[in-house]
């Protein structure tokens, strides 16, 4: 029904944030290539549930966002566009959170943006930009 529904709107791109439920291969399938999500980290690393707090605990010095499409793995698709953040020696894992968050912000409407103007192509599982600025 939700396909159904967002078919008769005429959406052309499902754009997830904070979305805490794996998609059905029906609904992955009806909007193939046309669903993307943020995650807060630098997938592959840290999928799942509180990455920043993952990265945190493993002692990185860099974290970050990923917008990537969504497939039927978690956090697994072909990888949009990535930003980083340094991990501070007083990092908790609120303060490093508010960092990824604020390049969340920043790359999720540009990717979404490349995905409207038709800059996005897929090679294999690498996302190609033209005009890339990130």
């Amino acid at each position: 029904k939700c396909v159904d529904l967002l078919r008769e709107a005429g959406v052309e791109l499902v754009v997830l944030a904070g979305f805490m439920r794996m998609l059905k291969g029906t609904f992955l399938g009806a909007f193939e290539g046309s669903v993307i999500n943020i995650h807060p980290s630098l997938l592959p690393a840290f999928a799942g549930l509180d990455a920043w707090r993952q990265a945190l605990e493993f002692g990185v010095r860099y974290a970050g966002c990923t917008v990537h499409y969504v497939t039927l793995e978690m956090d697994a698709g072909p990888i949009i566009a990535q930003a980083v953040v340094p991990v501070l020696p007083d990092d908790t894992p609120e303060t490093l959170h508010a960092r990824i968050q604020a390049e969340e912000h920043r790359i999720y409407p540009e990717a979404t943006q490349w995905f409207a103007e038709g800059k996005l192509t897929m090679s294999g599982r690498r996302v190609l930009v033209q005009n890339q600025t990130i």
